[in-house]
Order: C-alpha cells, then structure tokens, then sequence
C-alpha cells in the first residue's frame, strides 16, 4: 500500500473511533492530552467522564471532533432521575452524545417497563443527541442481551453498545452478530471493550459495527501493537 493509500486507510479507521479517557485518576492534563490526540489522528469523538464535558469541549473548539460522555457509569444502578439528570447537564455543558448504562439489575429481573422508561426519558431528555446504551454484555445470557437491544430501539436509542470496559468481559463478534440481528436495522451498534488493534477494529467493522470505543486508538490508526499491561475501565 502507497504511504497515501495508508492514510486513507488510517483516516477511514480513525472515523469510527471514540477515543476513550474513564479512569478514575484522569485529571485536566490526561483530558487535554486525549483531545490533542483525536484532533491529531481526527477522531470521530473523544469519550470522557461527564466532569470533564466542559474541558474537552474547549480543547476540542473548531476541530469538528465531537464530545460524548457516559451517564449511570459504570455500574448503571443509580436512580432514572439521577441518570436524566445527568445527560441534560452534560448535553447543556456540550457533550454532543451520550453513553448510558442501562440498569443490568432491572433488566435481570425482568423488569422490562422500567428498563425501557429510563431509556426513553433520557432520550427525551437530550433531543437530536445520539444516544448509546450500553447493556454490559458480560452479565447477561444471550436471551438477556436481545431482550436489552429490543428494549433500546423501542425506547428510541440510537445505538446499543456492548461494554463499559469496567466489567467481566468486553465486545466479542459473537455477541456483536446477536445484537446487530437483535436492532433489526432500527439501530447502529457500538464495540467497546478490548478492541486494541487494528485487525480487530476492521473485523469488527465488517460485521456492521459502526462506532469503537477504545482507550487504543492510536495503536489502531498506526498498525503498532497495544501496550499488554492491564486495561481495566480504560476500554
């Protein structure tokens, strides 16, 4: 491949790619750093703790990256009213999409209605933002997991994601396969989850995956193998 057609292809990579910061120890240094990286290698989006919204808004002015942050991270299991709450600040500060996690524990007891209202209120509340619900695929059967994704869609998500990075277990084509059946083209999914090289992001991509969450964009976009020290919460 010519050194144009490589970074067409890196670009073609990079578009797919929310760069991800959710560690607890990240502080205003570690934030600016991540944006100076997604406009470096244009990133579709950085993705941050919803404290940092204003920051990475700032850093990122003019860049045409985008903000998401995550709402009820990383357990879910926080009140609805809590979670709206949340995302409306966020989306007012200038996060332009919004990673909620669904509660696992509600949705385990087959409390569907509620599972499904708290999605529909937090899309309510944050308008023509995107909206992905992240449903933590590690916790859940199969069953639990197409039961997950239908709940989203009817709720008016846009997309279902798999992981926060901070569970048993991240995004495996497997489960990608059953949730991009599950959506039946009413919604776009989302990896994330040990996605942290380049020949794992176009797997993914190829099956219909439309957006990566990974804290190894770099890594992916460049074709360099990824740090193999521990990855907890950081995608």
């Amino acid at each position: 491949m010519t050194a144009h057609g490589t970074d067409e292809a890196q670009h073609e990579l990079a578009h797919y790619i929310d760069h991800t910061l959710l560690k607890a120890t990240a502080g205003s240094d570690d934030i600016r750093k991540l944006c100076r990286e997604a406009r470096e290698h244009r990133f579709f989006s950085v993705c941050v703790n919803s404290c940092w919204v204003p920051l990475a808004k700032e850093e990122l002015q003019g860049s045409g990256v985008r903000v998401c942050t995550v709402v009820g991270f990383p357990l879910g299991a926080m009140s609805r009213e809590a979670k709206v709450f949340e995302a409306s600040t966020a989306l007012s500060q200038g996060a332009s999409e919004i990673d909620m996690v669904l509660n696992v524990g509600f949705l385990r007891e087959g409390r569907y209605e509620e599972v499904q209202e708290e999605i529909r209120q937090i899309k309510e509340a944050i308008g023509d933002a995107l909206l992905k619900v992240i449903i933590e695929t590690c916790y859940l059967t199969d069953q639990e997991k197409v039961q997950a994704c239908r709940l989203a869609v009817a709720a008016g998500a846009d997309y279902v994601k798999t992981s926060t990075g901070f569970g048993t277990g991240g995004a495996v084509a497997e489960d990608l396969q059953l949730m991009l059946e599950a959506v039946e083209g009413k919604a776009l999914v989302k990896a994330s989850g040990g996605v942290r090289d380049a020949a794992t992001a176009r797997a993914y991509i190829a099956l219909g995956v439309r957006r990566l969450g990974t804290s190894n964009g770099i890594e992916i976009v460049s074709g360099s193998a990824p740090d193999s020290g521990p990855r907890s919460g950081s995608y």
